[in-house]
């Protein structure tokens, strides 16, 4: 039987970013078990789709989710980036991030 997953590749590539904004390519390829070259596309195509704002730290890259906007093609009510990520991210690592960023 064919491995399946509820949730999309965009969306577990989100979920390593809110994990860890600074996160490289080749661990979310090896943690979401895609290409490097399919990490580096799903994260443009949230980059350029305004959910993800890269910000170059030297040679690496931070993330930082724009967790006020709605899902992409939500159904009844709009729910945020955020309020799905509050279920799929334990709350710690949602503080440490709040914290890193607005220390920024």
């Amino acid at each position: 039987m064919a491995e399946w997953s509820f949730l999309t590749n965009h969306a577990r590539v989100l979920v390593c970013i809110a994990h860890d904004p600074g996160i490289r390519l080749r661990d979310i390829a090896a943690m979401v078990g895609i290409t490097e070259r399919s990490a580096y596309g799903i994260v443009n195509d949230l980059a350029a789709d305004g959910y993800v704002v890269k910000d170059r730290d030297g040679r690496r890259s931070r993330y930082q989710i724009q967790t006020h906007l709605p899902l992409r093609g939500a159904i009844g009510r709009e729910q945020t980036i955020g309020e799905v990520l509050d279920l799929l991210v334990d709350a710690g690592t949602q503080r440490r991030m709040s914290k890193k960023i607005g220390s920024r």
